[in-house]
């Protein structure tokens, strides 16, 4: 219940900003053009609440799964609009399509104006970290391990990403699903070219490099123990509070995350321990047991220590400009590939799908998870928007641009046809992908075999 309720409240506070940032977009410049506008409604359904100040009544809906700017004679079907000076037909076509791109512009802005406070104000980075990207651990039997990755290989290409970093890396196994993505690493000192076939998984949102086979190494330090939990196998070896696991099996990890991974191969047999306590080093062995859902010892991790390093007010504007471009390419990436069939439309994340990220951004530490998801969300709004798709806004500019070549309005009627076909695709779609972000939930995703 807990998990539902902060991921229902995020989910309305991220796409009421979302919305409400949108639709003044096109209030803006309608009114800067002199159309008229009635309302400017967040939510849809019967009005809650709301305040008409001039000819437009700000309101409140019941649903709060978007919003809309509603101005007079956007609807082609309003025929007491037609001699109406202040209705949007009876503006030049330039103004409508300023007053259409200004929606999606508002997003882009958005995305922009939050990365660059975020950089220039708050600029979140661990103490201590590991920036290149180097392979802590390779779980045998993985893509990982078939393609010949081992522990303390550093990434030098990925698919076709030059010198990545782990968040590129992420995004190329997302985007070649199911694929064959060519990897060079660099091995002692070595250039050595692989292959690695990228799990079938990888469309799926809860998606992990370690579902591949591959612990990235994050910290330099070993893992810091601050709770042990009594009666447990960690408890029972003799961990304590304040220890610092050096290495398991001789294998030196810096991470929890590596630690369970290789508890999860060995399938629970016997792990020795090497443990830094008081500055000498304590010999245990530790009898892992299933414990929720997979082998573990049973204690808790010392937190990754941030601290705050804002950025000059033109390196905050040259990182926010990086997050916008590479986001926004990565979204028209995985549009192309939609369409071209190489990854599914199953990856699309809907409301429910929003709403679990929002959930799960609310919880983590810090701040960027917050404003990173804001930002993403923000240029995927704005993207999605200018496709040529009749009801959005790429739709109205490609109709305005189909009548400023020919010359003349297209008939009403056809108008109205194109818009209530669009409407059913549009509808069915939606439904397709809340069914898709349903079956993703975990109750469901524990049902499958």
């Amino acid at each position: 219940m807990h998990e539902f309720l902060v991921s229902a409240v995020a989910f309305i506070v991220l796409v009421g900003v979302m919305v409400i940032v949108h639709e003044f977009g096109h209030f803006a410049v309608a009114k800067l053009c002199k159309v008229r506008v009635e309302a400017f409604s967040f939510g849809f359904g019967p009005r809650l609440f709301g305040i008409k100040y001039g000819e437009t009544d700000y309101k409140v809906c019941l649903l709060p799964l978007g919003g809309f700017v509603k101005m007079t004679g956007e609807n082609p079907t309003e025929e007491e609009s037609v001699d109406d000076p202040a209705a949007f037909t009876s503006h030049p076509r330039w103004q409508r399509m300023l007053i259409g791109l200004a929606g999606p512009a508002a997003n882009f802005v958005l995305a922009f104006v939050l990365m660059l406070f975020y950089f220039a104000f708050l600029n979140e980075v661990p103490s201590v970290q590991v920036t290149t990207p180097t392979i802590e651990w390779v779980t045998p039997g993985t893509a990982a391990a078939q393609a010949g990755l081992q522990p303390g290989d550093i990434i030098r290409h990925f698919d076709n990403a030059e010198n990545p970093d782990w968040e590129k890396v992420y995004e190329r196994a997302k985007l070649n699903a199911n694929q064959a993505v060519p990897v060079a690493v660099e091995r002692a000192g070595q250039a050595i070219t692989l292959t690695m076939h990228v799990p079938a998984t990888a469309k799926d949102d809860d998606f992990d490099l370690s579902d591949a086979g591959i612990l990235p190494q994050y910290m330099p330090g070993p893992i810091g123990v601050q709770e042990v939990q009594p009666g447990t196998p960690a408890d029972q070896a003799g961990l304590r509070a304040g220890d610092a696991i050096q290495t398991v099996d001789g294998h030196s990890f810096h991470t929890v995350s590596s630690l369970l991974a290789y508890m999860q191969a060995g399938q629970g047999k016997p792990i020795a321990l090497a443990v830094l306590r008081n500055g000498a080093t304590v010999q245990m062995v530790a009898h892992p047991a299933k414990l929720d859902t997979g082998w573990k010892l049973g204690f808790a991790t010392v937190p990754v220590p941030l601290h705050n390093d804002p950025l000059p007010i033109r390196k905050a504007l040259v990182k926010s400009t990086k997050f916008c471009a590479d986001n926004s390419f990565l979204i028209m990436e995985v549009l192309q590939r939609i369409f071209t069939h190489k990854v599914s439309v199953s990856q699309l994340s809907g409301p429910v799908g929003i709403a679990r990220m929002a959930g799960e951004a609310a919880e983590m530490k810090g701040w960027y998870p917050k404003f990173g998801l804001a930002g993403e969300i923000s240029l995927n709004l704005g993207i999605l928007n200018l496709m040529p798709f009749p009801i959005l806004d790429g739709g109205l500019l490609l109709l305005l641009l189909i009548e400023s070549l020919i010359r003349r309005d297209i008939s009403v009627n056809v108008k109205e046809r194109i818009y209530q076909a669009a409407f059913v695709v549009l509808m069915v779609f939606f439904a397709f992908v809340i069914f898709n972000d349903v079956t993703k939930l975990p109750i469901f995703t524990h049902l499958k075999p």
